[in-house]
């Protein structure tokens, strides 16, 4: 049989050839409005752009963008010439960001004109790197910085995209670094396309010619969740918020565009609730709305059901793993119930198993507890220009999430290994603290983290966020808890706080947390 390259261009030229009329709308400082055949044609011109900046094989180019057509051009024309997509975080740290940078040895860099000033200074002290400016007006950048636009108006289109193998790398993403500096996570062709195959199954994202998609999770944060590739593979009308998406925008977009799908992480499916429930938008066309990036309360999918009238499924996956890997997806004759407590099953594709401490596998009960470690096409099995065995194990992944299987095969991640609190030798779980904290009405936000205590070694310290309008009862949720748990699992602290720090990809930043309060029980006296 002849070989056939599984790459990326396959799904642009699908597009471009079975649904040239489709819509992409881009919102930004004006509205852009193109079809597919428009988009095809500005990836073949800008392909030549790259061509003409000297970038070649295996090159990497970075983009530290919003999501607009802009940066889905980029998603397409940087691997179509063989080169490497690099979507940097536009949340991290310059310190971060100039790590990176050096790391990736990024040769350009298509740079939002908003964005500039926060990552110039890492910029400047970089001057081999070559930059490209993104804007809606016409005219190049500041200081010579070339334009976007004026780079394609001046670029010859390339008519064919050179060949190139399907074990190429085509996407450099990089991990949010919570444990140390981060690492890189190398996609080939093949691993991207198997991916977006799995994903737009039925039992996945589900994703068709027939939807209009909304990307609201940032384009520079794991591929989007892989959804502009799929929605390009399958010729879906495609809808770029632009910069800084607030709750009105998505729901605006939704109501204006009759977006029938999107994803976004629980903190902004709560924000779209309150906003939705403060000014009775309707969101009526949605047919799914996905939530990843951290597992939402119960509540808070039964009241995204129950208001926006749409069913939410959730997702798991990880930057290791393209990144999604398990699917929400109700079955034949499941309660409806089970699909609020877990992450779903795993994609068609991979496998997956717990281990314990011993590495030994655990079995599906729903009650034991074990590291998840997942291989398959889309798996990561290496980090770039990083060894880190630590993270790997006879060909498998180490999630570093602990969960439970249950005898259906649904996952339900419990907790992360880092995350676990150690105290006089026991083991705590802060995720299920967490939980039962999610549960009492005034609470719109949890953390509980373990820092030093002068006897235990380590003890919970609970910190919450009122839910808007709400204020904390402290001893309504020490109350909560002891039904609960055990009394040496109960937090020493519950501290109302108006906010929680986040990672540059939206999480909760418990080593932050950890720092800020490493010593708030370190003056007690033992007891």
């Amino acid at each position: 049989m002849p070989e056939y390259p599984l790459v990326l261009t396959k799904f642009l030229l699908r597009a471009r050839d079975f649904f040239p009329g489709k819509e992409i709308v881009s919102y930004g400082d004006e509205v852009v409005r193109y079809t597919y055949a428009d988009y095809a044609q500005r990836v073949h011109r800008l392909a030549g752009a790259l061509t003409e900046l000297g970038v070649g094989r295996g090159d990497r180019v970075a983009t530290f963008a919003w999501n607009h057509h802009r940066h889905l051009e980029l998603y397409f024309a940087v691997p179509a010439v063989g080169a490497v997509l690099h979507t940097l975080n536009i949340r991290l740290s310059q310190d971060d960001i100039g790590y990176i940078l050096d790391h990736a040895g990024d040769r350009v860099v298509f740079v939002d004109e908003s964005l500039l000033p926060q990552i110039r200074p890492v910029l400047d002290a970089r001057p081999a790197i070559k930059v490209v400016v993104m804007r809606d007006r016409p005219g190049d950048g500041p200081d010579g910085y070339p334009g976007y636009e004026e780079l394609l108006a001046r670029a010859r289109p390339v008519t064919e995209f050179p060949p190139t193998a399907e074990e190429e790398l085509a996407v450099l993403c990089y991990t949010s670094g919570t444990t140390g500096r981060p690492k890189g996570v190398p996609y080939t062709h093949r691993t991207l396309f198997l991916h977006t195959f799995a994903a737009c199954l039925a039992d996945g994202h589900a994703i068709s010619e027939r939807d209009t998609v909304l990307h609201v999770v940032p384009m520079f944060h794991a591929n989007a969740w892989g959804v502009p590739f799929a929605a390009t593979m399958v010729g879906a009308k495609q809808v770029l918020p632009g910069a800084r998406p607030t709750p009105e925008r998505i729901a605006e977009l939704i109501e204006r565009e009759g977006v029938t799908y999107t994803g976004m992480v629980p903190t902004v499916a709560a924000d779209l609730l309150r906003h939705v429930k403060e000014t009775g938008r309707r969101v009526s066309t949605l047919r799914a709305l996905v939530l990843g990036g951290s597992p939402p309360s119960p509540a808070l999918v039964r009241e995204l059901e129950q208001v926006l009238k749409v069913p939410v499924y959730q997702g798991w996956g990880m930057t290791e793993l393209s990144p999604m890997a398990s699917y929400g997806r109700i079955t034949a004759g499941e309660d409806d119930g089970a699909a609020d407590i877990t992450q779903g099953r795993l994609l068609p594709g991979l496998e997956w198993k717990l281990l314990d401490d011993a590495d030994r596998e655990l079995p599906w009960d729903g009650t034991s507890r074990g590291e998840l470690v997942i291989r398959g096409p889309w798996a990561a099995t290496r980090y770039y220009r990083d060894e880190s065995p630590e993270s790997f194990w006879n060909g498998w992944l180490r999630t570093g999430d602990i969960a439970t299987i249950d005898p259906a095969g649904r996952l339900r991640i419990v907790d992360r290994k880092k995350d676990l609190i150690k105290s006089g030798g026991e083991w705590i779980s802060p995720a299920d603290l967490e939980a039962a904290l999610l549960e009492h009405p005034e609470v719109g936000e949890a953390a509980v983290v373990g820092v030093q205590h002068p006897r235990w070694q380590e003890r919970p310290v609970a910190l919450v966020v009122p839910r808007e309008g709400h204020r904390v009862d402290e001893e309504a949720l020490r109350r909560s808890l002891a039904d609960r748990f055990a009394r040496w699992w109960q937090p020493d602290r519950i501290l109302v706080v108006d906010e929680l720090p986040r990672t540059g990809v939206g999480k909760i930043d418990k080593r932050a947390l950890r720092r800020r309060y490493a010593r708030i029980l370190l003056d007690e006296r033992p007891g």
